[in-house]
Order: C-alpha cells, then sequence, then structure tokens
C-alpha cells in the first residue's frame, strides 16, 4: 500500500489547499456559502482523493482517483478564473494559485499515465 504523504502530488496538492484557506478566508462574507465553500471543496478535493486511491490495491483504482483530483484542479483552476474576473483576486494571487494548479495538474497527468502503462 502506498502512503499518501510520501508522494510530492499529495504534498503539492496539500499546500495548494492551505493557500486555498489563506485567500478564500479574505473573501467577502456574503460568498461563504457560494465561491468559498466551492472553491475550498474543489482544493481538498485532490489530494483527499490521492489519500483514497492509495488505500486502493490495484493501479487502475488508484487511477480512477488520481483522474477525480484532476477533476477537481480543473474545477480549482476555473474558479480561480472567475474570482480573478470578479475582482475577488488580485492579479499576483491569481499568478501563484494557477502557476500552482498547473503544477498539480501536471503531475496529476504524469502519474495517471504511468499507471496506466503498468
Amino acid at each position: 500500500m502506498r502512503i499518501y504523504t510520501e508522494l510530492k502530488v499529495w504534498q503539492k496538492s496539500h499546500k495548494l489547499v492551505l493557500e486555498v484557506f489563506r485567500v478564500t478566508a479574505k473573501f467577502p462574507k456574503e460568498e461563504k456559502y457560494g465561491l468559498t465553500s466551492q472553491m475550498r471543496r474543489a482544493s481538498f478535493s485532490i489530494p483527499a482523493n490521492i489519500a483514497e486511491g492509495c488505500a486502493k490495491e490495484g493501479d487502475k483504482d488508484f487511477a480512477r482517483f488520481l483522474q477525480i483530483s484532476l477533476g477537481s484542479a480543473n474545477e480549482l483552476e476555473y474558479f480561480f478564473l472567475l474570482t480573478r474576473d470578479l475582482h475577488m483576486l488580485g492579479s499576483e494571487t491569481y499568478e501563484k494559485l494557477q502557476e500552482q494548479i498547473t503544477e498539480t495538474r501536471k503531475m496529476l497527468v504524469s502519474f495517471i499515465v504511468s499507471l496506466r502503462k503498468k
């Protein structure tokens, strides 16, 4: 069984969750149950699905959970774009988050491809 905390993709996505929570804490209160909640859920879905997938026995099942993580990463990337366009994120913060999500997505895709080749 894999130890999820040792996976670089999990570590990177966990750091992203912490950053999303920090950034969304500054969002308007009326977004508490809207964008704030949606962004937080999408963000922690990424490492949570990696962790859950690590408990699966086969590479095929694990790859399926990584694919779910990738879907959440895409969703989160859209929320970054939306909140930037709504002027809830500054351009510097947006660029930082965009860089983190792009790196996370690349890592997930590479991991999925490597598991499916086995």
